[in-house]
């Protein structure tokens, strides 16, 4: 590394160790702003996993007659897992259905009755198909309805269900659509307060830039201080945002799973440390520097 550079790194590490509450300050406001960031980043996760959570509890399920033969079955089955919208299928017996209504029904004795004087399985097979989303059922739907599976199908449960389901994909859909859109102000926002404030730091240090330039300093010795200066707001504010998170997501996690069931937001973060980190130490350092940069310009002006 020449001179020329080391000078410069060694003046930003100057810069940011000299104003001491303008540093503290702007260190802060760059945690604020990660922190928001962060925040929105593990919002988005959490939404997601109660948005596929809610999409995995709507499904199509397909009641076969008593007379199917497995063999049929197993062919339509197969049918199903080959198109592009199936996700997963369950097969249910008639001899799991019969167990599976004994098991709910134990406690009635009037229905335990009625089906030893039956005896037979009055039960059919059935299919639980489970799409990719849930607005593919209506065409996984369309498929069974063909013809050539009228005389295994009974009763395809889809058109009872098909408002509730198409009510259920808008609502998914419109959520993600706010929840992308209410990220992006956020944190636009907290772009704009950062770059504000490190704006409001080089000005402090206006006089010193005038005096630099007076002397015949070239630009970019001038920027380049400032720049380091940016780039270690931004890997501070990076550490310290990663050590504020790690509390918050140890309480949190275990309400949140609790409350939204299915994922733990601490162990989520534990287990994606090094990613999280990463995003970032990256967003900090490329707003530090890119603020330094930019705030910089006007005083550079002749």
């Amino acid at each position: 590394m020449s001179a020329y550079y080391s000078r410069i790194i060694k003046a930003g590490f100057i810069n940011f160790t000299r104003n001491g509450w303008v540093t503290l300050a702007t260190v802060m406001i760059m945690v604020i702003t990660l922190f928001v960031i962060g925040s929105i980043m593990l919002s988005n996760v959490l939404l997601v996993s109660v948005l596929t959570r809610i999409e995995k509890k709507v499904d199509v399920s397909i009641y076969l007659k008593t007379t199917a033969k497995e063999e049929d079955i197993l062919i339509l089955k197969s049918k199903l897992e080959n198109l592009p919208e199936v996700d997963e299928i369950r097969y249910m017996t008639r001899k799991e259905a019969l167990s599976s209504f004994m098991e709910r029904h134990k406690n009635n004795a009037l229905i335990t009755q009625s089906l030893d004087e039956l005896g037979d399985n009055p039960l059919g097979a059935s299919l639980n198909v489970h799409a990719k989303n849930s607005e593919q059922y209506e065409s996984v739907a369309m498929f069974l309805s063909s013809p050539a599976f009228s005389s295994i199908i009974d009763k395809i449960n889809y058109f009872q269900n098909k408002i509730v389901i198409e009510r259920l994909s808008n609502i998914l859909t419109t959520s993600r659509r706010a929840g992308f859109g209410i990220s992006l102000v956020l944190a636009v926002i907290a772009v704009l307060v950062a770059f504000n404030t490190i704006r409001l730091a080089i000005y402090t240090s206006k006089d010193e830039i005038s005096v630099m330039r007076l002397v015949g300093a070239k630009n970019s010795f001038i920027r380049g201080p400032f720049i380091v200066e940016g780039i270690l707001y931004g890997i501070i504010s990076a550490f310290v945002t990663m050590v504020a998170f790690y509390p918050l997501t140890l309480w949190l996690g275990p309400k949140a799973e609790f409350f939204f069931g299915g994922l733990n937001l601490f162990e989520y973060y534990i287990s994606n440390f090094f990613q999280f980190f990463i995003i970032l130490l990256f967003i900090g350092t490329i707003l530090g520097s890119f603020s330094s940069f930019i705030a910089i310009r006007r005083y550079l002006k002749v």
